[in-house]
């Protein structure tokens, strides 16, 4: 038995799906298989995979942050009509307070399908399976697709 809830789409998010379903359909077996990961801690340049498909992605360690997919954050993006990978609102103020660069404390594989990072502001729940990074690929090649 399920434990969610119905949601009903508007026609914009009922489209926007069908774009997404139709994009992860066409995307290969090898197009899904990441060949090497790197992700660039020390450097702070985020992350870069180059697929089995000859495809390069990378994506840096904000917007991975800010696309994380669990469940906390997708329905915080929902809620606030944010894409993955789009940044939170900040609130105005006077005086701006400094944030460190986001990003992550360490990073492990989750078996053969995701990799999972420990953000240095503690948060650590999402799973980022090779298809979501994949289907959000940050190239230009990829955006003008989605």
């Amino acid at each position: 038995m399920s434990h969610e809830g119905i949601r009903f789409l508007t026609q914009e998010e009922q489209e926007h799906q069908a774009r997404q379903d139709r994009r992860a359909a066409s995307l290969s077996k090898q197009a899904l298989t990441p060949a090497k990961v790197r992700v660039l801690k020390t450097e702070g340049a985020g992350m870069e995979i180059d697929w089995e498909d000859a495809h390069r992605s990378h994506w840096s360690f904000a917007w991975l942050r800010d696309a994380c997919p669990c469940a906390t954050c997708v329905e915080e993006r929902q809620i606030q009509g944010r894409e993955p990978g789009d940044p939170k609102p900040k609130p105005k103020q006077l005086l701006q307070m400094y944030e460190p660069p986001t990003r992550p404390a360490s990073a492990h594989a989750v078996g053969r399908y995701a990799i999972q990072f420990n953000w240095l502001d503690g948060h650590s729940s999402g799973i980022y399976s090779w298809d979501f990074l994949r289907r959000h690929c940050q190239c230009a090649e990829c955006k003008a697709t989605n």
